[in-house]
């Protein structure tokens, strides 16, 4: 059986002889390379998704790969898709970076400038080694990647007040109550709230997973707070100055472990930009940004998606635009909003009644909301839209006006 090789690389000079030379391999399979760490990670996504027996047996990284740094993308992909064997390719073959290679995941690592023997026995060794984790894993293998790589939801605001959080929150009850394990996760790291919105008192926090650089699943549990809901939530510190301490590489590494236990993960990342909230965004299946029907926040909606495009970290068109506190006598409606931003919308719209929320709010009890407020309908409705909460069977599919929200890995 011919041995299926994905290479992944930024430099197409470089690429081309590395597809040259895995070409020669005897029962070699070079599938189409890729060039960049959101192709590669997606791409995998795409293939576990129709069956484990679709994946590559080989993927070949060259250390010229962005937006992700080559090892980071070497330990997500270990991570998401474990019978998937990862080779780096480097200049750098010092016993150090041989180490840190190991300890990301990879399974071999071949230096430059290439060699045939080399690269044939490296490949031959981690191909073999692939088929005997799916051999071992057997049926087991589908049930370990499909709970691998869960639907990951960002929810930002446009700017303060919007409405982010009690966004964030609803979506993800709406999710645990559909009897799907979910995760909630606060980065609004300095300013996060959730916390007091749920009236929970904690003591571990995202920051303290920080320093962690294998995070086991007891690890995890220990960091996360078991909510009356069933939710799971991973916090913002109660010291905002403690937020400094998760950097990109470590919320890179957060989100992959929740997402590795957890069906449906959704992440507060506040209205002010964070390395660890663009790592998060970047990351989303989809990425939501909620504004009101006024010019200040779609003005704020705007300057977003022109920064998250010009950081590299989202398209305009793959990121859905949630309008809340909406009425029919706005002048301000939620197509116009699409178009002044270039976003996808989401076809439901949250409409303004404070009143029902008042009450809830200042008692930090929003998960108690009543089941007949409008507010938590739409709510619970844009949790449905987005494909979080289990629909009953011949259940109507309704909503606003607007285009239907970008996901990135999942349709």
């Amino acid at each position: 059986m011919p041995t299926r090789i994905l290479p992944a690389g930024a430099d197409p000079d470089a690429v081309r002889s590395l597809v040259t030379l895995l070409s020669q391999l005897p029962d070699a399979e070079p599938q189409p390379p890729v060039g960049d760490s959101t192709q590669l990670v997606d791409g995998l996504a795409r293939l576990a998704a129709e069956s484990v027996d679709e994946l590559p047996e080989v993927v070949v990284v060259h250390e010229r790969i962005g937006p992700v740094p080559a090892l980071e993308l070497i330990r997500e992909v270990a991570l998401r898709f474990p019978a998937v064997g990862v080779i780096l390719v480097t200049t750098d073959a010092s016993p150090g970076l041989f180490a840190a290679a190991m300890d990301s995941g990879a399974r071999g690592l071949v230096a430059l400038p290439l060699s045939y023997e080399e690269l044939a026995s490296r490949v031959q060794a981690v191909a073999q080694w692939s088929t005997g984790v799916r051999r071992h894993l057997g049926h087991g293998a589908t049930e370990l990647l499909g709970g691998v790589g869960g639907t990951l939801v960002t929810v930002s605001g446009a700017k303060g007040g919007t409405g982010a959080t009690l966004t964030a929150i609803q979506l993800a009850l709406a999710a645990q109550a559909s009897g799907r394990a979910t995760a909630l996760v606060d980065l609004d790291l300095q300013t996060g709230d959730i916390a007091s919105y749920l009236d929970i008192q904690f003591r571990r926090s995202v920051a303290d997973l920080a320093a962690i650089t294998d995070i086991s699943p007891r690890v995890l549990a220990d960091a996360v707070f078991r909510h009356d809901t069933g939710l799971a939530l991973l916090l913002a510190p109660a010291e905002g100055e403690r937020g400094e301490e998760v950097t990109d590489r470590a919320a890179r590494q957060i989100v992959s472990a929740l997402r590795s236990r957890y069906e449906v993960v959704v992440v507060d990342c506040g209205a002010q930009l964070s390395g660890a909230g663009a790592v998060a965004v970047e990351m989303a299946d989809t990425a939501l940004l909620v504004t009101t029907p006024d010019v200040i926040a779609v003005r704020a909606a705007k300057r977003t998606v022109r920064m998250w495009d010009r950081l590299q970290i989202r398209k305009a068109e793959e990121t859905t635009a949630v309008v809340n506190r909406h009425t029919r006598s706005a002048e301000i409606q939620p197509p116009l909003v699409q178009r002044i931003t270039g976003t996808a919308l989401a076809r439901t719209a949250v409409p303004a009644n404070f009143k029902e929320l008042q009450g809830v709010v200042d008692a930090g009890r929003v998960h108690e909301l009543d089941s007949r407020s409008t507010v938590k309908q739409a709510l619970w409705a844009l949790a449905g839209e987005l494909g979080l909460v289990k629909a009953p069977e011949g259940a109507h599919r309704g909503g606003g006006r607007g285009a239907v929200g970008f996901r990135r890995r999942k349709e």
